[in-house]
């Protein structure tokens, strides 16, 4: 017995340290992604500027040909230098519209495909009930979960009101084949007395993710290729950790479903050789 626990112990610790790796890729691809987006929206907001001043020569080339028309009867005076330079003008701002409108479709199809998930998510999860958020970072899109509704106090087995909660969640994903969801354990800054299975917070937060996991899988039919178990202990609180119901939100379990990046980021890079003739 004392080896098949030694041997459990031992697979759980492999399973948080490979499951941190690829939290920490997924991380590394969504900051490139994010990066990527504010590069695109400084170029369409440089875009725009060009935009506003080929506006105002156009402006200005009209006026001159509107005034040498008012001070002649003579039509002819709209020289063919004139017109040749206004319809150069009117042919870069056509191009630089076009370039504006390649960027902004790029933008614009990444925000509805979020705007679609968040609307699902809070349709189907229930968003009324005050311990289920339901918000949107950096393109991606987080359910947290308080642990009163899905694990007793210190403990890491979920309780059967917290399967009713998860299977909603797990509709929605595996309605979406083309996404991906992380689960993330989190705990408040209470240091955690080891009992000899559980070691301390980090621990605990690990092993609350890998149950949610087992049960999104084993139970409710989520294909296992699409989640990562992450635990991040007590160091990404909410709020301060000064009262007891400031620890009680902190103390959640984080539920990220997103797109896969690579989709967007291909998207993006695409849009950007456009732009740049290649």
């Amino acid at each position: 017995m004392r080896k098949i626990f030694i041997a459990l112990t031992a697979l759980m610790v492999l399973s948080s340290c490979v499951s941190k790796k690829k939290y920490a890729d997924l991380e590394a691809k969504n900051k490139e992604t994010q990066d990527l987006l504010n590069s695109c929206t400084v170029k369409l907001n440089s875009c725009l500027e060009e935009k506003a001043g080929l506006t105002a020569t156009v402006a200005s080339l009209k006026d001159h040909n509107q005034n040498l028309i008012n001070s002649s009867k003579d039509l002819t005076m709209l020289t063919s230098k004139g017109a040749e330079n206004l319809e150069k003008s009117l042919e870069s701002l056509k191009e630089k519209d076009l370039k504006i409108s390649r960027l902004q479709d790029a933008l614009t199809k990444k925000d509805s495909v979020t705007l679609a998930l968040v609307t699902s998510l809070k349709g189907a999860v229930g968003i009324s009930d005050p311990d289920i958020e339901i918000n949107v970072e950096k393109g991606v899109v987080f359910i947290s979960i308080a642990d009163k509704l899905l694990f007793k106090s210190g403990s890491y087995e979920v309780t059967d009101k917290a399967k009713t909660v998860l299977a909603k969640v797990a509709k929605v994903v595996n309605d979406k084949p083309d996404f991906e969801c992380m689960v993330e354990g989190h705990t408040d800054n209470v240091p955690y007395k080891s009992n000899g299975i559980i070691l301390d917070n980090w621990d605990l937060s690990v092993k609350r993710s890998t149950s949610i996991v087992r049960v999104l899988t084993n139970d409710l039919g989520v294909n296992p290729a699409k989640l990562i178990a992450a635990g991040r202990s007590s160091y990404i609180p909410l709020v301060a950790n000064d009262t007891p119901d400031n620890k009680a939100r902190n103390r959640r379990t984080r539920i990220v479903v997103m797109p896969k990046i690579d989709q967007f980021y291909d998207m993006i890079e695409k849009e950007m050789k456009k732009q740049s003739g290649k």
